[in-house]
């Protein structure tokens, strides 16, 4: 079975919508070992949310393999294996299972795929795109395998 999964998160809206900073909020989202990468990190806001956005990609396939719908994202567990300038790739381990994830990052968003199989991740069809005005195009006609949306952005993948 073919299994893939995207988020993506707008930082901007990120940046006043969520106070990653408050008291409680990292111990909520991130294991030990992220919340100290965080700490030490010099870019410490896009480290959280390429967090979540891995968290997020990887969620959506194991929610549909499982049928659990319960989400505990201290529980996933994020490991970067590159981290480059504009991409990422690394895993998220759930409850025995391993999703590879592959992100592209900049200044503006952070988009996040992931898969049970690494080789499917060249494979899949991405489209990002911007809506100012908050208003999604109809997508259904167009059959996406994962569906993501925050902000001024819409990513949708096909496989």
């Amino acid at each position: 079975m073919r299994l893939a999964g995207n988020d993506i998160v707008d930082l901007r809206l990120a940046a006043t919508e969520s106070n990653w900073m408050r008291k409680g909020y990292l111990q909520k989202i991130c294991s030990e070992k992220e919340q100290l990468l965080i700490r030490e990190s010099e870019h410490a806001n896009q480290l959280v949310w390429l967090f979540w956005s891995m968290k997020e990609a990887a969620y959506k396939i194991h929610s549909r393999k499982t049928g659990q719908r319960t989400y505990a994202p201290a529980a996933l567990e994020t490991t970067i294996q590159t981290l480059k300038p504009g991409c990422s790739s690394g895993f998220v381990s759930v409850e025995n299972c391993m999703y590879y994830t592959q992100s592209e990052v900049n200044e503006e968003m952070i988009h996040s795929l992931a898969s049970p199989n690494p080789s499917l991740l060249k494979e899949i069809e991405v489209r990002i795109s911007l809506h100012q005005d908050g208003v999604y195009p109809d997508y259904a006609s167009t059959n996406p395998h994962s569906v993501s949306h925050h902000g001024v952005y819409l990513a949708l993948i096909y496989l």
